[in-house]
């Protein structure tokens, strides 16, 4: 099928009324050795940071024309100047605060039609984790049309081939400010999910990948963070440190986040000292923030179960070792791990979501695939589970006399754990500004996993949930990962307020912690 147009130029319009600081245009910039960063093998090691170097530009398989940024004049931005001048300004009510706020939401505003234009093209190209080279592309050359060049590229190989398709290497990390301390993290993810969209009234913009969707909203918080970008960008003379962009691809059990983490975005200087993201989620009205303290979505692991018997007729048991029976008592078994192993007060799930054995009414086969998820709300008690699991189904696999082949995904997903102190003295307060509510809304924690959480597990993070669950056409409360997801247009911008707030009063917090730390004599700095 043929592609639509890209004409994601749109972003120069908009960005020419935003910025205020002149641009300088060159190639982006990627990790490792130069050439095609897809073919150069990196290695794997936690925590350390790598080199950049000059890396060629990426080409989209599109017909649009890209606008070049026009050069701006140099100046800086007085609301922002007084904000970060003004001593009261972590309170949320002072007139500076409030004035950031309504400044904010302006250039958010002004920024509705190209987010809109920007989502749709990237729903129309779904790729599912460690595939996401258009996404990738289109990304980078809105950041270029943005005036944004000094990004990295290369982030994200995938280093579990033989389990999980895809070189990766799509992930991009844009620093905008100072290039110093203090440093906050801004993050969104990009992949899609293998599933045939069904959504209603998207004909203009539906998939054009058979079988491949965005139904996680991926590509609304890729769009987001664009937007927030282009805002960033125009204040960007006015910041007093830096503020760390991650586009970061395979969340969708790829743990995109984790590679990212190993290949140095959190070290490399200058270290962030806070982290933020968000998912839109379908069950919360329109507009409506909400997250909590401590564990926010579950700790996750999936695992294969292979049975191996003794096939035959259907008509003669007696001389087979029936691997469906034998699967039919494991899902059974398996369902006594929660309700009789762990505490009550324990959270936990265990669930069987794929079959597969057989081909004739009157064969038994000679095995039987079962696939599955378990869950919980502390890493503790998902490895609890996973040696019960295993327990279980080695002990019933032998008492039917099959054999048993048991694996597990590369990468196990921690919980995402929002810092109390940063939801208490900073998160709640910045959500509560942004929410149509006013307030921030309290959530239960949910059993979904994200592997933000990766980052989380690091510095001190704050997750949110952008509510979007009340557009009628199409309806927008169908659940995530379903074939009608839709995605509500109109938070768009309200995503965008909420990543721009976090990272400008985050900076504004570490320095005013920074100034408390000197005046009190303890000159041991609190921004990395």
């Amino acid at each position: 099928m043929r592609q639509r147009p890209l004409v994601i130029g749109f972003w120069a319009l908009c960005v020419s009324s935003l910025s205020t600081k002149s641009t300088t245009h060159g190639l982006p910039w990627t990790r490792g050795a130069s050439g095609n960063s897809q073919d150069t093998p990196t290695e794997e090691v936690e925590e350390e940071a790598h080199t950049v170097s000059l890396h060629a530009a990426v080409s989209v398989d599109t017909d649009g024309r890209i606008f070049d940024v026009p050069t701006m004049r140099q100046s800086r931005n007085t609301i922002v100047d007084h904000f970060f001048n003004n001593s009261s300004t972590h309170e949320t009510t002072s007139p500076a605060s409030q004035h950031l706020l309504d400044e904010i939401r302006v250039q958010a505003r002004t920024l509705t039609d190209a987010l809109i234009h920007t989502r749709r093209t990237l729903h129309q190209r779904p790729e599912l984790m460690y595939q996401e080279s258009q996404t990738s592309a289109i990304v980078q050359k809105a950041l270029t049309e943005m005036g944004i060049s000094n990004f990295t590229t290369g982030w994200a190989v995938n280093t579990h081939p033989d389990v999980i398709p895809g070189p990766g290497g799509y992930g991009i990390v844009v620093d905008i400010g100072t290039g110093q301390a203090p440093c906050v993290l801004l993050r969104a993810d990009m992949d899609a999910l293998p599933i045939l969209e069904q959504t209603t009234n998207v004909d203009a913009f539906r998939s054009q990948t058979d079988h491949q969707m965005h139904a996680c909203g991926h590509d609304g918080h890729t769009t987001m963070l664009l937007g927030a970008a282009a805002i960033l960008k125009g204040m960007e003379a006015s910041l007093p440190g830096t503020v760390r962009i991650m586009f970061q691809p395979a969340e969708e059990g790829g743990a995109g986040a984790k590679r990212m983490r190993e290949e140095g975005v959190l070290k490399q200087a200058p270290q962030p000292s806070y982290a933020f993201g968000m998912h839109v989620w379908p069950t919360l009205p329109s507009g409506v923030v909400a997250t909590r303290p401590g564990p926010l979505l579950a700790a996750c692991e999936r695992f294969e179960i292979l049975l191996a018997g003794v096939g035959g007729h259907a008509a003669m048991p007696h001389l087979t070792i029936d691997p469906i029976v034998t699967a039919s008592a494991i899902v059974m078994n398996l369902q006594t791990i929660v309700s009789r192993t762990i505490s009550p007060l324990e959270s936990g799930v265990c669930s069987i979501t794929k079959i597969e054995g057989g081909d004739a009414f009157n064969v038994l086969p000679h095995s039987v695939l079962l696939r599955g998820t378990i869950r919980a709300l502390r890493t503790e008690t998902l490895l609890s589970l996973r040696d019960k699991v295993e327990h279980i189904v080695e002990s019933t696999a032998a008492t039917h006399g099959c054999n048993v082949t048991i694996s597990y995904s590369p990468d196990y997903y921690p919980p995402t754990v929002n810092d109390p102190d940063l939801y208490e003295t900073f998160a709640k307060h910045v959500g509560a500004m942004v929410s149509s509510e006013g307030v921030i809304r309290d959530t239960e924690p949910t059993m979904g996993a994200e592997d933000f959480s990766f980052v989380a597990e690091s510095i001190p993070s704050a997750f949110f949930l952008l509510g979007q669950g009340s557009g009628t056409d199409p309806p927008t409360d169908y659940g995530l990962h379903h074939p009608h997801f839709a995605l509500d247009e109109s938070v768009l911008p309200q995503g965008v307020e909420l990543h721009v707030n976090l990272a400008l009063r985050a900076l504004q917090k570490l320095l005013r912690e920074q100034a408390q730390y000197e005046q009190s004599g303890d000159h041991t700095a609190a921004t990395q």
